[in-house]
């Protein structure tokens, strides 16, 4: 098994190495500073996404209206502000609740009517999206008035000081090294196994200068995006919720065995809705980074989007069966994404090329689970 997710690993590396160099030697501008922290705002809006998918995809469900629940929130978040005159934190405010208890209606009618996952998502799929061009009347509404800058705004267009950048850095890798030592000592103190010391330092050494290569590319532009500070915020949490709370061992049981995890007494229903409600929550916050990013909402804002949260999944290792995922592996998955996607942005590739290469990327993750399932 351990060999199996080396190799994952590895060709998720060469894929990505291959992705790179391909475009780079394309288009130079892709490895500029500046294309870089754009890369870096369209990961984050990916991720995000993905990451939410993920709590889903644990216990063997799906969503496949998360896209179009992109442009219906980030919609209703630019009508109220553009239209209305609501100030941008309470129409922000007024979209996430909206789309928290709408998903948690699409879990409940899921796990306690039993209906499969796939028709009632399909159904909110096509629900949102026409609610979306309503929303909008299929014009072009915009988040700012005369050029100005709001909270909406600022979710994609603020960038933290070079200063900043590095100080926040610092104190992430700080951060990192305790938790990881702190973790070490744990396992150790159940006779766990543990890697190396020399495999730990080689790990947080790796990752404490990406971090620092990060920070020093942005800071060449015009520093680190806020985006990047939500995803980071986003995927701590996640991670937390899904290794260290009960929540998250229930979701990973329900995907492993939901009768042996009834029979075990994980409250089935309320692990499904409250997955599906943080979904909600993950809905409204990519389709608000999203609309910001655009810097307006179109009938074309969110499209296809949870095909690409799916495929970021999978191909970095979750499981659409259930029961198997990480958020490391999620980031990973969503940066191959989201590195194809701007690479074909970049090259001027045509929306029928790219219709083609998310499809096939799509079919050659979701192939890869079933291989990797049906080895196990």
């Amino acid at each position: 098994m351990h060999g199996r997710i080396v190799s994952r690993e590895l060709t998720m590396l060469l894929a990505l190495a291959g992705i790179w160099i391909f475009v780079a030697l394309q288009q130079p501008a892709f490895l500029s500073p500046r294309n870089l922290s754009l890369l870096m705002i369209e990961l984050s809006v990916t991720a995000i996404l993905a990451l939410g998918m993920l709590l889903v995809l644990l216990p063997g469900q799906i969503d496949l209206s998360a896209g179009s629940g992109v442009g219906l929130t980030g919609a209703v978040a630019a009508v109220l502000v553009y239209w209305s005159g609501v100030p941008a934190p309470i129409a922000l405010l007024i979209g996430a609740v909206g789309a928290v208890l709408v998903w948690a209606a699409m879990g409940s009618l899921i796990v306690v009517q039993r209906v499969p996952a796939f028709i009632i998502t399909l159904g909110g799929l096509l629900v949102f999206k026409g609610l979306h061009w309503l929303t909008i009347r299929n014009q072009t509404v915009p988040i700012v008035e005369g050029g100005s800058t709001n909270a909406y705004s600022l979710l994609t267009t603020y960038y933290l000081l070079p200063v900043a950048g590095y100080v926040l850095a610092a104190v992430v890798i700080i951060a990192m090294i305790a938790g990881t030592l702190r973790a070490r000592a744990r396992r150790r103190s159940y006779d766990l196994d543990v890697d190396d010391r020399e495999t730990t330092f080689l790990k947080l050494f790796a990752l404490g200068q990406l971090m620092l290569l990060v920070v020093l590319v942005t800071n060449q532009y015009r520093g680190l995006p806020l985006a990047a500070l939500i995803l980071g915020g986003v995927a701590l949490g996640i991670h937390i919720l899904a290794i260290h709370t009960p929540f998250g061992r229930y979701l990973y049981a329900i995907g492993g065995n939901e009768e042996a995890a009834r029979i075990s007494g994980v409250p089935i229903r309320a692990s499904v809705i409250g997955a599906f409600a943080i979904m909600g929550l993950v809905v409204a916050l990519s389709g608000f980074m999203q609309t910001a990013y655009s810097g307006a909402s179109t009938t074309t804002v969110g499209s296809l989007m949870e095909l690409d949260a799916i495929a970021a999944c999978v191909i970095g290792g979750t499981s659409l069966r259930g029961g198997r995922g990480t958020v490391l592996g999620v980031l990973f998955g969503s940066l191959i994404m989201a590195s194809l996607l701007n690479g074909m942005t970049l090259m001027a590739v045509s929306p029928e090329i790219k219709f083609i290469a998310r499809g096939l990327v799509l079919a050659f993750a979701v192939w890869l689970d079933v291989r990797l399932s049906a080895a196990k």
